[in-house]
């Protein structure tokens, strides 16, 4: 049974295009809803003259103010500017992304009249905040505690960025844990499994691509093999229906949608309202057309499922269930080829593929809180991790795939004689050659004591977490010389500082909204009781149920207050509760007590 009094942990999918919160609670994971009703939230932010607004009220307005509507920031975390990808995505994108010093991509948008800079950790943090509120509410309490998930090939640098958005969103992240294993653990969790079964989960999200296979059995979740693209999904889908819209009315009507923010917001809305529709109906673009403009990414995607199935040693045919998760899972086309794939063979659904992956993370977060749950979840490396040599060759110290959390150990030496530093690259990536791998790094030895070329042996240690973050201790023996990196080149991430300063700032958004939210309760009351004085106002003259002065004088104040109300930018929350009780004092006056208590009662 739960703990009584015991804090709860919450399980946080932080998505492309929208997020998910769950809990678990009452011996089962509950899913919890939005303010609007909704059981997943925009992963969206955005910012007025007046206010912050996250989730469905910022998507709301994206029509209306797309050049400070921020979405997709998951795309940017942990890049570098130069990206290719971030370069792609910023031609499509109606907001504005600029590069720091450091290279890395930084969100511009105007807020109260300024020009605001936003790290994409920053962004990030408000939608965990959101979804950290949005559970707040729903359990009456206070939540510090949360697994987040990111996407099984999200390199060591956007695992710690993302780790760096919790902190500063106020949580206490017990485990960064990979989407596609989440939702293995929702798909076997409860079930009553002796044998042990090889399940492949198909992730197809809004921003990014997984595949995972899993090894299930009496609850235990063991990882044999990942693959997937970080920068692939339902958003590319839209961009490749966008582009082919773009051009033909371009033709048509000689407009260029790429340089009006507004038109192409629009568009891009409805090429994802056209593509969703697609996977029940054939018309609208017709279906034939969707495939074609994106079938080169569909099979992008039947290669990742083919090599992934080659990792992990096992023929098709050992594949036992196949494992749809993501919304664009849902796309005819791509389940099809799946399906083909493994000649003919059904495919689960089990499990709701906008919520398997929230599922996951709030069994995991159950665990991590020592509720009575009995899971074990082993998953591995999704990269291999090496360092540089001579002639720039990488060595693989971690191969991809590895169990996690794992200590590995390798040794380098002096190139030249009476070398007293050492100095090398760490990366990750599969290709021969540092030049094609994701540089996380550049360390230095030094005190080494000066020796013939070749005779220190220096022992470089790799050890990555539960969580797939590395960290690299060095050590030389014969000096006794130590160092341990800290990664510097690695898009730019926060230093202790900066974060600090976002946490404090976060604080303070916060505090904002919770304002705004108070006065637009406090202008919304006032509002509706103007328009019932009016309306019963105008009543009572019209039968003439009272003296004729009466509602002409009700009318007045009722008039001045509307007209107060249409100017109240500046206007605190005490003015608008003071200006209510002002007005109801009025009608006081004007109204019989007896007759304004039926009025009263009836609002």
């Amino acid at each position: 049974m739960e703990g009584k009094g015991k804090e709860k942990a919450i399980g946080i999918d932080l998505g492309t295009t929208y997020s998910c919160v769950e809990v678990w609670q009452n011996d089962r994971v509950e899913i919890i809803v939005n303010d609007q009703g909704n059981r997943t939230t925009p992963s969206m932010v955005a910012f007025t003259a007046e206010e912050r607004l996250v989730g469905d009220a910022a998507k709301f307005q994206i029509f209306s103010n797309p050049l400070n509507t921020i979405f997709d920031v998951k795309r940017l975390i942990g890049r570098r500017f130069t990206d290719s990808s971030v370069q792609a995505d910023m031609k499509l994108w109606p907001f504005r992304v600029v590069s720091q010093k450091n290279g890395k991509p930084t969100v511009e948008v105007s807020y109260k009249g300024e020009k605001k800079l936003f790290a994409t950790e920053e962004i990030s943090s408000m939608v965990l905040m959101k979804m950290k509120t949005i559970a707040e509410q729903y359990l009456q309490s206070e939540v510090k505690n949360a697994v987040i998930t990111v996407p099984a090939y999200f390199s060591d640098s956007q695992r710690k960025m993302t780790k760096d958005a919790g902190r500063i969103a106020g949580l206490n992240v017990m485990r960064i844990i990979n989407e596609p294993t989440a939702a293995a653990m929702t798909y076997g969790f409860g079930r009553s499994q002796e044998e042990k079964k090889h399940i492949l989960v198909f992730d197809l999200g809004g921003g990014t691509f997984d595949v995972s296979i899993v090894v299930v059995q009496k609850g235990k979740f063991e990882v044999k093999a990942v693959g997937g693209e970080a920068h692939l999904g339902g958003e590319d889908f839209d961009n490749s229906m966008l582009a082919y819209c773009a051009q033909h009315f371009n033709k048509l009507y000689k407009t260029n949608f790429f340089v009006n923010s507004k038109a192409l917001r629009r568009l891009r809305s409805e090429c994802e309202r056209a593509k969703r529709s697609l996977s029940s109906v054939v018309e609208t673009i017709r279906r034939a057309k969707f495939e074609e403009l994106n079938f080169d990414l569909f099979e992008k995607c039947m290669e990742v499922v083919k090599r992934c199935v080659e990792d992990a040693k096992l023929s098709k045919s050992q594949i036992d269930d196949i494992v749809l998760v993501g919304g664009s899972s849902r796309i005819p086309k791509v389940q099809e080829m799946v399906r083909n794939f493994f000649d003919g063979k059904e495919l689960c659904r089990a499990v709701n593929p906008d919520e398997a992956v929230a599922y996951g993370a709030a069994l995991q977060a159950a665990v991590l809180n020592k509720e009575d749950i009995h899971i074990v979840m082993v998953d591995v490396t999704p990269l291999s991790l090496g360092i540089e040599l001579v002639g720039d060759v990488m060595k693989v110290v971690v191969p991809r795939n590895t169990s996690l959390p794992t200590r590995k150990e390798t040794s380098v030496t002096t190139a030249y004689d009476d070398q007293t530093a050492v100095d090398f690259g760490v990366f990750e990536g599969e290709r021969p050659l540092v030049a094609f791998n994701n540089l996380l790094g550049k360390f230095v030895l030094r005190g080494i004591p000066a020796s013939p070329a070749y005779a220190p042996s220096i022992k470089v240690c790799f050890e990555v977490d539960i969580d797939g973050i590395l960290n690299v201790p060095v050590h030389d023996k014969g000096s006794g010389a130590s160092n341990e990196i800290t990664i510097t080149n690695e898009g730019g991430r926060l230093s202790i500082q900066e974060i600090d300063k976002m946490i404090l700032d976060a604080e303070k958004f916060h505090r904002e909204d919770e304002e705004a939210m108070e006065k637009h309760v406090a202008k919304n009351a006032l509002e509706c009781y103007v328009s019932n004085m009016k309306k019963r106002a105008m009543k009572a003259k019209s039968e003439g149920s009272m003296d004729a002065d009466v509602p002409e004088d009700l009318i007045s104040t009722i008039t001045a207050v509307a007209e107060w109300l249409n100017d109240i930018d500046n206007v605190t929350v005490v003015e608008l509760q003071d200006k209510l009780k002002e007005l109801e004092m009025k009608c006081l006056r004007l109204f019989s007590c007896k007759r304004f208590k039926f009025i009263k009662s009836e609002e």
